[in-house]
C-alpha cells in the first residue's frame, strides 16, 4: 500500500479521495436521492412526465400538478418548454412509436435519434451516414428499428425523436461538447464541460460563470486542462438563467455550442443521482441550494 501511495501522483490521490468522500456521503447526494424518490415513486409519476405539452401552452398549464417539473424529464416536453422561453432547439424531423413509419429516405445524411425518456446517452444514435458516432458502429435501418422496437415494447410511454445533428462552432459534424449549467433558481453555480469521446467516455472541466477554471467536482470523467469558452457562452448563461428561474428549483441545464449559437439539450433534475461529486462540489451546491431554494425538493 505504501509503495502504491508513493508511486501515485497528488492529482490521482486527490481524485481517489474525492471518489471515497463524494460517492454517496454528501448532503447533495442525499437530496438527490430524496428528490428521485419524491419525483418517481409517486403513483402519478409517469402520467405527469409523459403528459403531452406544447410551447404555446400557458405556464399555468405547465404547473397544474405537484412537482410539475417532472414534465420536463420528457425530452419532447423539454424541447417545447425551451422554445417557449426563446431557446434554440434542434430541428425535429420525426416523433413517434411506429418505427416502420420512420422516413429514412427523407432524412439528411446526419441526424440524431434519442428517446423521450432516458439518461446517460442510452439509446442515442448520433448518425453520420450509416455510422453511430456514439459507439463508432455502422447500423442498417433494420438494425436501428429493431433496437428501437425492443425498447418500445418495454415501455408504453416511450417515444423516439429524430432531430437535427447540430454542428460544432467550427461547422463540423462530431460528438458535441456538453455545457452543463448547474442552476439554482436564476443563478449559476458552475458550468461543467464534457468533451465527449463516446457514449461513456470523455474529459471534463468546471468553470465559474465568469469562466474561471474551478477544481474538478466530479470523478465520472477524467479531468482535463483549461479550454477557451465557447463563442456563445453569454447566450448559454442567459438562457440557463431564464430557464432556471422558470424551473424554480435546482436543475442542471445542458446546452450545445453550435455554428448557430447556443442550442438547448435537456434538463437533468438528478445528475448522476448525486454520486461522484467532491466535497467541494457538495459545499458549493448546498450553499446555493440553502440560499436560493431552501425548503424545496
Amino acid at each position: 500500500m505504501l509503495r502504491f501511495l508513493l508511486n501515485t501522483s497528488k492529482s490521482k490521490l486527490r481524485n481517489i479521495v474525492q471518489v471515497l468522500n463524494g460517492n454517496g456521503n454528501g448532503e447533495f447526494y442525499r437530496r438527490m436521492k430524496r428528490r428521485h424518490r419524491t419525483f418517481w415513486e409517486a403513483p402519478d409519476a409517469e402520467t405527469i412526465r409523459n403528459a403531452p405539452m406544447d410551447a404555446s401552452d400557458p405556464m399555468e398549464k405547465w404547473r397544474t400538478s405537484e412537482n410539475w417539473q417532472r414534465k420536463l424529464s420528457n425530452k419532447y416536453n423539454s424541447r417545447e418548454f425551451a422554445k417557449k422561453h426563446g431557446c434554440q432547439v434542434p430541428q425535429l424531423y420525426w416523433k413517434g412509436r411506429e418505427t416502420e413509419e420512420i422516413p429514412f429516405d427523407r432524412l439528411p445524411q446526419q441526424y440524431v435519434i434519442r428517446p423521450t425518456v432516458g439518461h446517460s446517452a442510452n439509446l442515442v444514435f448520433l448518425m453520420d451516414h450509416s455510422v453511430n458516432l456514439m459507439d463508432k458502429r455502422s447500423y442498417t435501418r433494420e438494425e436501428i428499428t429493431e433496437t428501437l422496437g425492443k425498447a418500445l415494447a418495454q415501455n408504453p410511454y416511450l417515444e423516439f425523436l429524430i432531430e437535427e445533428f447540430v454542428r460544432s462552432e467550427k461547422g463540423e459534424y462530431t460528438i458535441p461538447d456538453d455545457y452543463k449549467v448547474y442552476t439554482f433558481g436564476g443563478e449559476v453555480a458552475c458550468i461543467q464541460v464534457i468533451n465527449r469521446l463516446g457514449r461513456k467516455e470523455g474529459l471534463t472541466s468546471f468553470y465559474s460563470e465568469s469562466w474561471d477554471l474551478l477544481e474538478n467536482m466530479n470523478t465520472l470523467y477524467p479531468e482535463t486542462t483549461y479550454q477557451q469558452p465557447p463563442e456563445c457562452l453569454q447566450e448559454i448563461i442567459a438562457r440557463a438563467k431564464e430557464l432556471g428561474r422558470s424551473y424554480g428549483i435546482f436543475v442542471r441545464i445542458d446546452f450545445y455550442a453550435t455554428d448557430k449559437g447556443a442550442v438547448f439539450g435537456e434538463f437533468t433534475p438528478t445528475p448522476g443521482m448525486g454520486k461522484g461529486f467532491s466535497p467541494y462540489a457538495d459545499r458549493l451546491f448546498i450553499g446555493y441550494w440553502d440560499r436560493l431554494c431552501k425548503g424545496t425538493v
